[in-house]
């Protein structure tokens, strides 16, 4: 069976991850050591909270070289997919360069925000991350800032205005949705993940 390696730093939401993994019957460990990841066939890189103080702990692990080189799969979650851009309206830094985008905050004059609850995520590309998924598939999202729409992007969701809900780029992948939270649809998407190791 595969082996993931779930990344530790300060702005992972390991538990409820963790937990989805277990459900799901997979091989993982919890690590930010570069020795672990190198022997995992794939990561996923949670993340929850602000875009800038997660990049701060990507910095101070030291784990933007690892992410930015590895021809593993890489699977980012939430503000983990946020990383994967070039920058965020939430951070004063650049994020990591991965996918080409800026990330922006919802215009609170239009409706709440955060964005949060279930939600559509439609298929706008073939992918195998997306196997299974159709015009009913729902997922839980849970965030202010959000990714436009990119050659990259594979599913998109509207709140406000259409974002990505779901990128790919080569063996980069994100989804801005919490996989975790969002029932068997979350769990087909972490299985069709493992099933690219």
């Amino acid at each position: 069976m595969p082996k993931i390696a779930l990344i530790e730093y300060k702005a992972g939401n390991l538990a409820s991850v963790s937990n989805a993994l277990k459900r799901i019957g997979a091989e993982f460990i919890i690590t930010n050591k570069h020795s672990e990841l190198e022997k995992a066939d794939g990561i996923i890189f949670p993340g929850v909270g602000h875009a800038q103080a997660a990049m701060e702990s990507v910095l101070e692990l030291n784990l933007q070289d690892f992410l930015c080189t590895t021809s593993k799969p890489v699977l980012g979650i939430c503000v983990g997919m946020q990383l994967l851009f070039d920058s965020s309206e939430e951070s004063k830094i650049p994020t990591l360069g991965l996918i080409p985008g800026h990330l922006q905050k919802f215009d609170t004059k239009q409706d709440k925000v955060p964005h949060m609850g279930w939600n559509k995520v439609q298929k706008t590309s073939s992918h195998p991350l997306l196997d299974g998924f159709d015009e009913h598939s729902w997922v839980y999202y849970v965030h202010s800032f959000y990714a436009p729409i990119v050659p990259e992007t594979i599913a998109q969701t509207d709140y406000i205005l259409p974002f990505s809900g779901v990128v790919a780029k080569d063996n980069i992948m994100g989804c801005q949705f919490h996989p975790e939270k969002s029932a068997h649809d979350g769990e087909r998407f972490l299985k069709n993940f493992i099933g690219l190791l």
